[in-house]
C-alpha cells in the first residue's frame, strides 16, 4: 500500500527531477555492485577479501 508521504516525494521528484550526473553515479554505483556479485559468484573474488562468519555465542 501507498504511503502519502511516498506520493508526495514521488511528486516532487517529478517536479525537480535528479541532475544527468546524479542518475549516471546510481548507474554507475549499482554497475559496479553488480560486477562486484558476478566475480564473487563465478569464484573470481579473492578469498581475503571475503567476509567469514563469526558463530554466535549465547
Amino acid at each position: 500500500m501507498l504511503d502519502p508521504r511516498h506520493l508526495l516525494r514521488a511528486k516532487r521528484w517529478a517536479q525537480n527531477p535528479p541532475s544527468w550526473g546524479r542518475v549516471k553515479l546510481v548507474f554507475g554505483v549499482i554497475i559496479v555492485a553488480l560486477v562486484i556479485i558476478g566475480l564473487e559468484y563465478f569464484g573470481f573474488w579473492p578469498e581475503w577479501a571475503k567476509a567469514e562468519k563469526i558463530p554466535r555465542k549465547f
